[in-house]
């Protein structure tokens, strides 16, 4: 299995990253990507993909919550970033229209100087987007000539998003939210229709601890150990073997980042 978003870079992991690793590796992941979601988190990512070469991937990008932060030399920085065989994609970007956390021109803005920096290294699109769909779409769909491999990480969108995402070329990407029997109820319906070789898989901890494992565990933190747990609830809903959610969604992230 290959986590395809993990916030390794997060206060929550400091004490005891490399137990981490090793309970993922016990649990069947062989591979994790984290998530680059500004700079200076970007960098580290890299630092621990290059520190853990065996284990660790990396992404480098500006979350829209940080796009208020954004320097011209930004683009710079970030394709310097890049260089590093390590980094398999540029993300996360996007739009979030539900907190707001930063201007949504900038945010706009932010999001296609970093489409452009994909396109111009050739490297996949790792995006997020909250309640700005229509917007994102309508960006995405003007460089749809050159968009290279997309992800939605975290999907938690409708029937249309999905569907417009699919159109688009997008793969899809499912969390614990699956596993929400609150939250998740239509992404439960709709993940029985993402195209088998669309789909790919990820914890994004230290959130989104899957609700529905037991007995649940005393710490909140979500990791990538879990990831089996998010399989099997995904193989239950589209009554698919878990070996073959396994083998699919392995051979989409290997295919999609290109490793």
């Amino acid at each position: 299995m290959i986590d395809i978003g993990i916030n390794f870079t997060d206060k929550a992991f400091s004490k005891d990253l490399p137990e981490c690793m090793s309970a993922a590796h016990a649990a069947g992941v062989t591979r994790m990507i984290v998530t680059g979601t500004d700079i200076k988190g970007s960098r580290q990512a890299v630092q621990l993909a290059e520190t853990y070469p065996k284990s660790l991937l990396s992404t480098a990008g500006v979350h829209p919550h940080h796009a208020k932060d954004w320097r011209p030399s930004d683009y710079e920085t970030l394709k310097k970033l890049a260089q590093s065989d390590k980094v398999v994609a540029i993300g996360e970007a996007g739009l979030d229209f539900n907190r707001d956390f930063s201007p949504r021109a900038q945010q706009e803005a932010v999001f296609q100087f970093q489409i452009h920096l994909a396109i111009e290294l050739n490297l996949p699109l790792f995006l997020h987007e909250r309640d700005a769909h229509k917007r994102q779409l309508m960006i995405l769909q003007e460089y749809s000539n050159d968009l290279p491999n997309t992800v939605i990480h975290c999907f938690t969108g409708d029937k249309t998003a999905l569907f417009n995402y699919l159109d688009l070329g997008c793969y899809i990407g499912i969390t614990g939210w699956v596993c929400d029997e609150r939250r998740g109820k239509v992404l439960q319906e709709l993940v029985k229709q993402i195209p088998r070789d669309r789909l790919m898989i990820e914890t994004d901890g230290p959130y989104l601890l899957p609700r529905n494992i037991k007995p649940k565990p005393k710490s909140r933190r979500n990791e990538s150990k879990y990831l089996p747990h998010i399989v099997n609830t995904i193989a239950q809903l589209r009554e698919e073997t878990v070996a073959a959610i396994t083998a699919q969604t392995t051979t989409n992230s290997r295919r999609f980042f290109s490793i």
